[in-house]
């Protein structure tokens, strides 16, 4: 039996007992996981798949060790310009280990019920707020409309003061003749 299962933003191909290495997962060495997002499963020829992930299917891993990847070396270099850069990276990775397949960790329904109650005095409180905030609402807008048509009348009365003439051309043939006249 195999799975692909999401594992920190990537999809992995997993089997039982299989190490693999992801990228950095929280959590100390030793410790249970359990990943609930199942793309697709394989038992022995009978295959399902999710759409996006298969509800009731998880696949538990342990947590063996933290370390870093091969190092990445980034060089960069313009030519005939004596530009080198050379730098070098190590990706901070996770070593797993595949347990096997199971169900998904039941979640909690307490937080669900306190949500529930939060919802439930949220529209009591809310009720009485609008009917203030109506009264001053109405005051504001009445404000604005005093206020908007003054501003349009000083954004009029700049433009047409504001205008500007085109400015006369001389041509050069004019610059000529006032030449030879002059002499």
């Amino acid at each position: 039996m195999y799975a692909i299962v999401e594992i920190a933003g990537h999809q992995y191909k997993v089997q039982k007992d299989q190490r693999l290495y992801v990228n950095r997962l929280e959590g100390e060495a030793g410790a249970k996981l359990t990943f609930d997002r199942v793309l697709l499963t394989d038992d022995n020829g009978k295959v399902e798949v999710g759409a996006p992930v298969i509800e009731g299917v998880a696949v538990n891993a342990t947590i063996l060790e933290h370390l870093k990847a091969d190092k990445v070396i980034v060089f960069k270099k313009k030519r005939r310009k004596g530009y080198k850069k050379k730098n070098g990276h190590r990706q901070a990775i996770t070593s797993i280990e595949i347990t096997g397949f199971g169900k998904p960790a039941a979640k909690k329904a307490a937080p669900k019920k306190e949500a529930a109650a939060k919802t439930e005095e949220a529209p009591k409180a809310e009720a009485k707020k609008p009917a203030a905030k109506k009264t001053t609402t109405k005051k504001a807008s009445e404000a604005k409309t005093d206020a908007k048509p003054a501003a349009k009348k000083t954004t009029a009365a700049k433009k047409s003061t504001t205008a500007k003439k085109p400015a006369a051309k001389k041509t050069t043939a004019k610059k000529a003749d006032d030449k030879k006249s002059e002499e």
